[in-house]
């Protein structure tokens, strides 16, 4: 029980850091689950990405009550993005996974040297120009998301968060608010879907995390709302640091 309980804690402090700045659960739940439990990996990944559909629905709960979204730009996510999150899960066996978490942590600690680049960065919205070539670029990031997430799952929430903010024109609340539904939700419960027809779960582990990441979702969630850009981008910038430096160093 002492087991459990330990894990029902990471998972909550871990989830609601994660709905705060758009991503970093997997950094943190991921390993506590290999640690604390003897399993495979790919088993880890599937009950972690069956839990964080928790997080996805208790931050989704409280975003969708105060932030308006754009119906095309979520049929887009979902439309090129979910089969991304497929073929990811279907290409995990295959991937060199320590090789893959370098290089993700690397790409991740960019994107947080990135967000410094202008002093006002994700504090304001911008207008986004629609043209061929804007939606193009905006599906090939997506689908690379997705392809992410479905494969390693750590920290690809904080890189579609980035994306919503440079391509798209958000501000930090916006695009974290559009990375718990579509990532947190929507993806995370794909990937699921698919790595459970691949392995077997462990449904005795998901309990715990299930409470902790519904919990840590909302509370998450509502903690960003109630806080200006500056302060979330602070913790964005902070937790992208540290995620990606977990990934080198793990």
């Amino acid at each position: 029980m002492l087991e459990y309980f330990y894990l029902f804690i990471v998972s909550l402090i871990s989830n609601i850091f994660s709905a705060f700045s758009g991503g970093g659960a997997g950094v943190i739940q991921l390993p506590a689950i290999l640690l604390i439990f003897d399993t495979t990996f790919i088993n880890a990944l599937a009950v972690h990405k069956t839990a964080t559909v928790a997080l996805g629905i208790g931050a989704s709960l409280r975003f969708l009550r105060s932030v308006e979204f754009n119906k095309t730009l979520l049929l887009v996510s979902l439309s090129f993005g979910l089969p991304s999150v497929i073929i990811g899960a279907k290409l995990i066996s295959h991937l060199n996974d320590e090789l893959s978490r370098l290089l993700l942590g690397f790409l991740i600690i960019s994107l947080a040297i990135y967000s410094f680049k202008e002093k006002k960065y994700g504090e304001y919205e911008k207008k986004y120009v629609s043209s061929t070539q804007n939606n193009f670029l905006g599906i090939v990031l997506i689908f690379f998301v997705g392809l992410l997430n479905g494969s390693l799952s750590a920290g690809t929430g904080l890189i579609f968060t980035i994306i919503m903010i440079s391509w798209y024109g958000m501000d930090y609340k916006r695009a974290i608010a559009y990375t718990l539904v579509i990532v947190g939700f929507f993806y995370n419960a794909t990937g699921a879907i698919t790595l459970g027809l691949l392995t077997n779960i462990d449904w005795s582990i998901l309990p715990p995390l299930l409470l902790g990441s519904l919990i840590g979702g909302y509370f998450g969630a509502h903690l960003a709302l109630s806080k200006d850009n500056k302060t979330i981008k602070i913790i964005y910038q902070t937790i992208t640091i540290l995620v990606g430096a977990s990934l080198i160093y793990n």
